[in-house]
């Protein structure tokens, strides 16, 4: 399969739709398909027509991980420079990424889901980190982003007994956004990023960077680091224009500037 095909791309109002496709090996990650994605997300951060982007994956399951087999055979890990395991886990895009899960997200394609902003799953889905069951870590994210996610005593139930966790009791822990259906993750993901994408693109990127940043930051500083990051918002073209537009009670008409 040509690398362009590992990975499927599509626009839709200012929404990039990036969808695994290796269905065959249940969406599992090679290094071909960990370079089409990191492009996929290079393009998201890039592209000033994109506010947002939403990750899924083709057929019954969203990632079942590492394509094992594959690094068996080649021996080469599917992980991109700077960016990490799937062109992800390690610098995740500037913009928010929502991800849509059917069927199972386990191993390296929960670390995916992990590195998103937000989750949309089908109630029958699956969430699991199974690797100590092989006597391996949860290297791409999956220790050090679990914990901040869940309570502490859930993170390490699931950390250490690799034992996969409901959609609906990961929903009950806060993880998830919102529980579909079956067969309807992807369209609840895409209407959530269409309520997103709505709103100012500056704004948007901004927000999300305060929010992850300001995790490590103290009360001290909070404040002030926080300060040059809000100033050119407020001092942006479109800051202008939500103003006009909420005064002329029309739809604003975001330049991104």
């Amino acid at each position: 399969m040509a690398t362009q095909d590992l990975v499927q791309l599509a626009q839709h109002d200012g929404v990039l739709l990036v969808t695994i496709n290796r269905p065959e090996v249940r969406n599992a990650i090679n290094y071909d398909c960990a370079v089409a994605l990191a492009q996929a997300f290079e393009r998201l951060d890039e592209d000033p027509a994109l506010r947002l982007g939403v990750v899924t994956g083709a057929g019954k399951g969203f990632s079942a991980g590492m394509d094992l087999k594959d690094f068996a055979k080649s021996g080469v890990r599917p992980r991109v420079p700077k960016r990490g395991f799937a062109g992800l886990t390690d610098m995740p895009p500037t913009k928010p990424l929502i991800a849509a899960v059917e069927g199972f997200a386990l191993a390296g394609g929960f670390e995916i889901v992990l590195a998103c902003d937000m989750v949309v799953a089908a109630r029958d889905a699956k969430f699991g980190l199974p690797e100590v069951k092989r006597g391996l870590l949860a290297g791409a994210g999956g220790l050090l982003r679990l914990p901040r996610r869940l309570p502490y005593p859930i993170a390490m139930e699931m950390i250490l007994t690799g034992d996969p966790v409901s959609a609906e009791q990961a929903h009950r822990y806060g993880l998830i956004n919102e529980l579909t259906e079956p067969g309807q993750a992807l369209q609840a993901a895409m209407a959530l990023a269409g309520r997103i994408s709505e709103n100012g693109p500056l704004a948007i990127a901004a927000a999300k960077r305060i929010v992850n940043e300001g995790l490590d930051w103290s009360q001290q500083d909070m404040f002030a680091k926080q300060e040059p990051m809000i100033a050119p918002i407020l001092a942006s073209q479109d800051a202008r224009e939500g103003a006009l537009a909420f005064a002329e009670k029309r739809k604003p008409l975001w330049q991104g500037k």
